[in-house]
């Protein structure tokens, strides 16, 4: 997997995988100028599921989509495994099942993550379905090991290059590690620390990343009001071209393989930010 995401792709909170008929050519074209402009992979954000891909892989010839996340409360793995193998079979290689426990305020039923996700990677096993077209959302020591032991990788979301190094490190040399990135176009710090505090203000009431910041050398000052500078600067890239083009190779020389990138611009969450990925294509070549 790590040959055909290439180094850079795109992830996006809701747009890329609207279920709304009306936007379904624009989707498409879209999908397509990704990939035209160089894009190795697109990650459809929230709890997505196969079928939210099905579509941007029929309206592209190379690009690799996949789910980040989706979520092991609410898509069973029998199901699961059905719907990768439909879509692999027409397809090969186009899609990644990545996977993840989600958060206690989003699934009534959510207990023991771990030990659920691990029933869940037996299910999809006995279902068929293959450990090297899926990937996990990884933050944790116990699942990063998980994601080494029984998928292709790990994609996880909200961290920083040296929590990327550290989970290259548990991952080995061989798995995919293709963590997330926001990006704002934006180089004023003002401005900038302003519209990234707002859009990461909901996962700081979520334990799951605040726990993993904890961990990882953060306090609970930096959590608070916000975010601290610190804690902003160390999960987002802002500034000049030059200054997040810096930031994204900090994180593949942490050992990251790929980085999804995502752009916070203050716009709608099904926004597809068109022009903005346009930018950063051209500040990757």
């Amino acid at each position: 997997m790590k040959q055909s995401v290439g180094r850079y792709g795109i992830w996006n909170g809701g747009g890329l995988r609207s279920e709304e008929p009306e936007r379904r050519g624009e989707l498409a074209e879209t999908a397509a100028e990704l990939e035209e402009l160089g894009f190795g992979a697109l990650w459809l954000g929230g709890s997505s599921a196969t079928h939210h891909a099905v579509p941007l892989v029929e309206a592209t010839s190379r690009i690799v989509v996949g789910t980040s996340i989706q979520s092991i409360w609410q898509y069973d793995a029998g199901t699961a495994a059905a719907a990768y193998a439909e879509l692999d079979k027409g397809h090969p290689g186009r899609f990644a099942l990545g996977l993840g426990v989600s958060h206690a305020k989003f699934a009534e039923q959510y207990r023991r993550p771990y030990s659920a996700l691990v029933d869940y990677l037996d299910a999809l096993d006995a279902a068929g379905g293959p450990a090297e077209g899926r990937l996990l959302a990884a933050l944790g020591p116990k699942t990063i090991e998980l994601a080494r032991d029984r998928a292709a990788g790990s994609i996880p979301y909200l961290i920083s290059a040296e929590q990327t190094a550290k989970s290259r490190e548990l991952l080995g040399e061989g798995p995919l590690l293709a963590p997330e990135l926001k990006v704002v176009l934006e180089s004023d710090p003002t401005r900038a620390r302003t519209l990234a505090r707002d859009y990461l203000a909901i996962y700081l009431g979520l334990p799951n990343y605040t726990n993993n910041f904890l961990r990882n050398g953060f306090t609970e000052d930096d959590l608070k009001d916000g975010g601290s500078d610190r804690l902003v600067d160390a999960v987002y890239a802002w500034g000049t071209e030059e200054r997040i083009r810096a930031r994204i190779d900090e994180y593949l020389a942490a050992g990251a393989d790929h980085v999804a990138l995502q752009v916070v611009d203050g716009g709608p969450r099904y926004d597809l930010p068109r022009e903005a990925w346009r930018r950063l294509a051209a500040l990757l070549r």
